[in-house]
């Protein structure tokens, strides 16, 4: 278990790496959606977020474009025809179904889980 830490100058946040399923860009700010469907707006930009990601010791975060960072842990359905990605586990309440997903950034994804689990992607 990992914990991330995000600290502002009024408040400090401690949460489970794995409790975090997304983070999505909402202009200046940030949204931490975590398992449960809770979810927590910072006022950090994205790249906040990939640069304090990289310091983990296991990281499964992984950007998508300019305002997506998933979660790895949670992917259950890659589908490039319908550009959806779908978020799913145990310890989430309900399936997450992002859509509108440029098929070049889901294609590259595919390949990257692909890689990793030693599979050929012929």
């Amino acid at each position: 278990m990992e914990w991330f830490i995000i600290k502002t100058s009024t408040e400090l946040l401690r949460v489970v790496t794995d409790e975090i399923v997304y983070v999505k860009a909402e202009g200046n700010y940030s949204k931490l959606f975590l398992t449960y469907g809770s979810e927590r707006t910072m006022g950090f930009q994205l790249h906040y977020f990939v640069d304090a990601f990289h310091e983990l010791q296991n990281n499964t975060f992984v950007r998508l474009g300019r305002s997506l960072i998933i979660n790895k842990r949670y992917i259950r359905v890659i589908n490039l025809s319908d550009q959806i990605l779908i978020l799913s586990g145990q310890q989430v309440s309900k399936p997450i179904i992002l859509d509108k997903i440029p098929r070049e950034v889901l294609k590259q994804l595919k390949e990257l889980i692909l890689k990793e689990e030693g599979i050929d992607n012929g």
